[in-house]
């Protein structure tokens, strides 16, 4: 394996197992509300972030999109649907719903396929067909089961879902696509902060302890994500698409294992479902690989 290809395994499992204990510190940070979170996670990232384009040299990529009206209307598209997504991941996690976010997570992948045949005019195979039903029949079984959409879940893997495709549409670097888009809801966290009437938001009046762990929410936001971009660099976005469970298979672990959220077999029926439909995407997306480096091995071999 080359030395570029282990180092952006290495990016990978950084990224995702970071994403995956990420719940531990919204959990831990429960005593603060859900909206004073993210209005923390969006300024301490988007200080970051800047800090990063002006190191990396990334300013005139971020000319360029400023330049673009296209491209800045499509960016706060993008800006609302992350905005959306933090803020229902946080307060889910405060809520006990880890087991909730892991399933949207979960869901994600199948919705993105959907996405791509809606938007990319992409071709279902039967693998494919039978993953789609299989997520359906998951949703379904929760309305039957519990007399209600797993809101939660999807409300998370489609802003995720519709995030993604945005952000392919106009072709954005995550560097300077977080920029843009944490320098957007910059005033409505600003606002938030001096209008509430939280006792937390005037960090003069909080201990130490407590605004360092406000500080925290931009490097827990920014270390994976320049991780990730890191790792897109240097291995194919298969390969990635592996990686990608990591994140909701950790919050699955944590709900279950340490926040001992209730795990009925109902509940267990429904990630079953997620789960087989995960697993035949995966053997799948592996044959083509073989198959793929079966092709180049017989190309090479009638080259010579």
């Amino acid at each position: 394996m080359q030395t570029s290809s282990k180092s952006g395994i290495l990016y990978a499992l950084t990224a995702f197992t970071l994403w995956a204990i990420a719940p531990i510190y919204f959990k831990e940070m429960s005593f603060i509300p859900a909206q004073e979170i993210l209005a923390h996670r969006i300024i301490w990232s988007c200080l970051i972030v800047l800090v990063l384009i002006i190191l990396l040299r990334y300013t005139s990529a971020l000319k360029t999109v400023l330049r673009s009206p296209r491209t800045l209307s499509a960016m706060l598209i993008s800006t609302v649907l992350i905005g959306f997504n933090w803020g229902i991941f946080i307060w889910a996690i405060q809520n006990n719903k880890i087991l909730s976010a892991s399933l949207g997570y979960y869901i994600n992948p199948l919705i993105s396929i959907l996405l791509g045949v809606i938007f990319f005019k992409d071709k279902l195979d039967r693998v494919r067909k039978a993953a789609v039903v299989l997520c359906f029949c998951a949703v379904a079984f929760e309305v039957i089961q519990f007399g209600s959409l797993p809101w939660i879940a999807l409300a998370l893997a489609i802003t995720f879902g519709f995030y993604g495709l945005v952000r392919k549409k106009v072709a954005v670097d995550s560097f300077t696509g977080m920029a843009i888009e944490t320098a957007i809801l910059l005033p409505f966290a600003l606002a938030y902060l001096i209008l509430s009437d939280s006792p937390s938001t005037n960090m003069f009046d909080n201990s130490s302890t407590v605004n360092w762990l406000l500080l925290a929410s931009g490097p827990i936001t920014m270390v994976p994500l320049m991780c990730f971009a890191a790792a897109a660099n240097r291995v194919s976005l298969v390969t990635l698409g592996f990686f990608q469970y990591i994140g909701p298979t950790g919050m699955f672990i944590l709900a279950v294992f340490l926040y001992d959220e209730p795990l009925s077999p109902e509940k267990l029926t429904t990630f079953v479902l997620i789960w087989s439909a995960l697993a035949m995407l995966i053997v799948d997306s592996i044959r083509r690989l073989r198959k793929t480096k079966v092709a180049k091995l017989i190309d090479s071999d009638d080259a010579i």
